[in-house]
Protein backbone atom coordinates (compact mmCIF):
# COMPACT_ATOMS: atom_id res chain seq x y z
CA UNK A 1 0.00 0.00 0.00
CA UNK A 2 2.85 2.31 0.81
CA UNK A 3 4.20 1.39 -2.53
CA UNK A 4 0.91 2.63 -4.27
CA UNK A 5 0.81 5.58 -2.53
CA UNK A 6 4.24 6.88 -2.92
CA UNK A 7 3.81 6.32 -6.54
CA UNK A 8 0.74 8.05 -6.86
CA UNK A 9 2.20 11.31 -5.12
CA UNK A 10 4.98 11.36 -7.62
CA UNK A 11 2.38 11.08 -10.51
CA UNK A 12 0.37 14.21 -8.82
CA UNK A 13 3.48 15.90 -8.64
CA UNK A 14 4.35 15.46 -12.02
CA UNK A 15 0.47 16.01 -13.44
CA UNK A 16 -0.11 19.06 -11.88
CA UNK A 17 3.19 20.77 -12.92
CA UNK A 18 2.16 20.02 -16.34
CA UNK A 19 -1.23 21.33 -16.05
CA UNK A 20 -0.13 24.53 -14.45
CA UNK A 21 2.69 24.39 -17.43
CA UNK A 22 0.15 24.05 -20.35
CA UNK A 23 -3.87 24.81 -18.86
CA UNK A 24 -4.03 27.08 -16.23
CA UNK A 25 -3.73 30.92 -17.56
CA UNK A 26 -4.07 32.91 -14.37
CA UNK A 27 -1.10 35.19 -14.29
CA UNK A 28 -0.99 34.49 -10.08
CA UNK A 29 0.49 30.78 -11.05
CA UNK A 30 3.36 31.94 -13.58
CA UNK A 31 5.77 31.02 -11.64
CA UNK A 32 4.39 28.59 -9.01
CA UNK A 33 6.91 25.00 -9.16
CA UNK A 34 5.20 21.92 -7.28
CA UNK A 35 7.96 20.77 -4.79
CA UNK A 36 6.32 17.79 -3.59
CA UNK A 37 3.14 16.29 -2.42
CA UNK A 38 1.31 14.44 0.23
CA UNK A 39 -1.16 11.71 -0.37
CA UNK A 40 -3.62 10.18 3.00
CA UNK A 41 -3.06 7.08 3.05
CA UNK A 42 -7.03 6.12 1.73
CA UNK A 43 -6.36 8.53 -1.40
CA UNK A 44 -8.57 11.39 -0.55
CA UNK A 45 -7.10 14.00 0.15
CA UNK A 46 -3.52 15.28 -1.30
CA UNK A 47 -1.41 18.33 0.44
CA UNK A 48 0.39 19.85 -2.65
CA UNK A 49 3.27 22.20 -2.06
CA UNK A 50 4.52 24.85 -3.68
CA UNK A 51 7.20 27.46 -4.30
CA UNK A 52 7.57 30.72 -6.00
CA UNK A 53 10.59 32.68 -6.89
CA UNK A 54 9.44 35.79 -4.84
CA UNK A 55 9.53 35.55 -1.46
CA UNK A 56 7.26 38.08 -0.36
CA UNK A 57 4.24 37.16 1.33
CA UNK A 58 1.99 38.95 -0.70
CA UNK A 59 3.00 36.91 -3.82
CA UNK A 60 2.79 34.22 -1.80
CA UNK A 61 -0.78 34.99 -1.20
CA UNK A 62 -1.50 35.54 -4.50
CA UNK A 63 -0.25 32.62 -6.00
CA UNK A 64 -2.38 30.82 -3.67
CA UNK A 65 -5.77 32.41 -4.38
CA UNK A 66 -4.96 31.41 -7.91
CA UNK A 67 -3.81 28.10 -7.14
CA UNK A 68 -7.27 27.49 -4.91
CA UNK A 69 -9.16 29.17 -8.08
CA UNK A 70 -7.86 26.58 -10.14
CA UNK A 71 -8.70 23.43 -7.64
CA UNK A 72 -11.51 22.34 -9.62
CA UNK A 73 -9.49 22.64 -13.14
CA UNK A 74 -6.60 20.91 -11.74
CA UNK A 75 -8.33 18.23 -10.04
CA UNK A 76 -10.76 17.46 -13.26
CA UNK A 77 -7.64 17.19 -15.75
CA UNK A 78 -6.12 14.92 -12.89
CA UNK A 79 -9.11 12.77 -12.93
CA UNK A 80 -8.29 11.89 -16.64
CA UNK A 81 -4.56 11.93 -16.72
CA UNK A 82 -4.20 9.58 -13.54
CA UNK A 83 -5.93 5.83 -13.31
CA UNK A 84 -7.49 6.10 -9.96
CA UNK A 85 -10.61 5.21 -8.84
CA UNK A 86 -11.40 8.92 -6.87
CA UNK A 87 -9.50 11.81 -7.36
CA UNK A 88 -8.23 12.93 -4.37
CA UNK A 89 -9.04 16.10 -2.54
CA UNK A 90 -6.39 18.85 -3.04
CA UNK A 91 -5.34 20.98 -0.36
CA UNK A 92 -2.42 23.86 -1.38
CA UNK A 93 0.51 25.20 0.87
CA UNK A 94 3.37 26.99 0.59
CA UNK A 95 6.37 24.59 0.59
CA UNK A 96 9.25 26.67 3.36
CA UNK A 97 11.54 24.16 3.09
CA UNK A 98 13.54 26.33 0.58
CA UNK A 99 13.51 29.91 2.74
CA UNK A 100 14.25 27.81 6.07
CA UNK A 101 17.28 26.29 4.44
CA UNK A 102 18.53 29.47 2.86
CA UNK A 103 17.79 30.77 6.76
CA UNK A 104 20.29 28.27 7.82
CA UNK A 105 22.86 28.82 5.10
CA UNK A 106 23.03 32.95 5.87
CA UNK A 107 23.30 31.78 9.35
CA UNK A 108 26.41 29.27 9.07
CA UNK A 109 27.72 32.02 6.99
CA UNK A 110 27.51 34.05 10.00
CA UNK A 111 29.30 31.52 12.15
CA UNK A 112 32.08 31.74 9.51
CA UNK A 113 32.58 35.49 9.11
CA UNK A 114 35.66 36.58 11.59
CA UNK A 115 35.00 38.91 13.99
CA UNK A 116 36.12 42.38 13.91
Amino acid sequence: MKYRVGRVEQEIQKEVNDILLKRVRDPRVSGVTITGVDVTGDLQQATIYFSILSDTASEAQKALAGLNKAKGLIRGEMGHRLSIYKTPELLFKQDDSIRYGEHIDDLLRQLNTPDK
